[in-house]
């Protein structure tokens, strides 16, 4: 759908605003290089998968970048088949994610520019900050969101930023701007040997009961979305008690919340923060038959492996992060007039944390996994009358 001729395009009314509609498919213009910037974390990423499908189906032999944070560097090695290369973003100012400077950033730019990419999409955000910094980085054509009365590179290729969308649709809406059919919502999150082999590993040395543990997971990166580690700790007393295994999870950086958790807990629990790579924690969740999460990078983990979950939103979008299956996944979250909040930590005494009760969680939690066992002897029983 990207066209080096605004005579391949015919301008449509709709509604209020102004559409694209294409005369021909994106295959007709076969950009060779495609940039993406999203310099953003885990969660984030994940939710473009849907999006990145829908691009590589329509662009099979373009070369695809992912401009992104550091870490995102594995990220586009376990999503080779939808990505080609890595671009590491240096940051910049008015991005909260890391430090800059402007020498770094300069570089950046002018790295960018020399590689001559066909399209750059800004699938980072709204666009206010970044979408002068894309159009910087001299693409032949720059595409993505915009907020209305706000910079946009252009008039033809950014779409008003669809704010009240989840954040899966969000980015299918913006291929659907762009003409690149779309086709479904799910996310995944490829496992490899190496991440099976990690988990082997903990079952031998941790103990782990395969199908009968359940993985707690209380960190998040910012303190304004953290539940509070006493009621993580409750709700695992309580699982534990119904004959459940407890494995605690998380980075090396948020072993001090797995220990506090620990701390308040009556019930043993294996605490593996800090002794999984992120291929392995995913392999672990693959296993586990619950994750009881905060609103993080976990919980797209357990929805793009279809792995129950319930989680607590403190301070997040509900509406935009909620994992869309609402079946298989229960969120739980405290209405305050400040969500969703942009505070890295609460001032006010994280009411929406508050908010949310030990009890309500349990209460989730346990009609997920008695839904699970009920579901699991029915198939135990299926298979003896074979």
């Amino acid at each position: 759908m990207f066209f080096r001729h605004k005579e391949d395009v015919v301008l449509q009314k709709v509604g209020e605003r102004s559409a694209y509609q294409v005369r021909r498919q994106i295959t007709s213009f076969k950009p060779r290089r495609i940039a993406i910037f999203r310099a953003l974390q885990l969660g984030d990423l994940l939710c473009t998968v849907p999006a990145l499908r829908a691009l590589r189906a329509a662009c099979p032999h373009s070369e695809i970048t992912l401009i992104g944070l550091p870490w995102a560097r594995g990220f586009v090695e376990r999503f080779s088949f939808y990505l080609d290369h890595f671009i590491e973003f240096p940051g910049c100012p008015g991005l909260p994610e890391q430090a800059w400077s402007p020498l770094d950033l300069a570089r950046f730019i002018n790295s960018v520019r020399k590689k001559k990419f066909d399209v750059i999409l800004q699938m980072h955000g709204s666009g206010p900050i970044v979408n002068r910094l894309v159009n910087l980085c001299g693409g032949l054509i720059a595409a993505g969101y915009f907020l209305p009365g706000h910079y946009r590179p252009n008039a033809e290729w950014f779409m008003p930023f669809p704010a009240n969308e989840p954040e899966i649709r969000q980015h299918l809406a913006l291929m659907d701007f762009l003409g690149i059919a779309t086709h479904d919502e799910e996310l995944e999150f490829p496992l490899f040997d190496r991440d099976r082999e990690e988990l082997n590993e903990l079952r031998r040395s941790a103990g782990l009961q395969p199908g009968n543990y359940i993985c707690v997971h209380p960190g998040a990166q910012l303190s304004s979305r953290r539940w509070l580690p006493q009621r993580f700790a409750t709700v695992a007393d309580a699982l534990a008690k119904r004959g459940w295994q407890i494995v605690l999870t998380g980075t090396a950086a948020e072993k001090y919340l797995t220990q506090e958790v620990l701390h308040h807990m009556q019930a043993p629990a294996i605490n593996l923060a800090g002794q999984t790579s992120l291929g392995g924690v995913a392999a672990l969740i693959s296993q586990a038959q619950l994750l009881v999460a905060n609103d993080t990078g976990v919980s797209h983990i357990a929805a793009a492996l279809k792995v129950p979950s319930v989680i607590v939103a403190c301070g997040s979008d509900v509406a935009r992060w909620a994992p869309l299956n609402s079946d298989l996944h229960r969120v739980l979250w405290h209405a305050v007039t400040c969500r969703p909040c942009s505070y890295r930590r609460c001032p006010i005494g994280h009411p929406c944390a508050s908010g949310v009760s030990a009890a309500a969680v349990q209460h989730a939690s346990l009609q997920i996994t008695a839904k699970n066992r009920l579901s699991a002897n029915a198939a135990e029983r299926d298979l003896c009358d074979v």
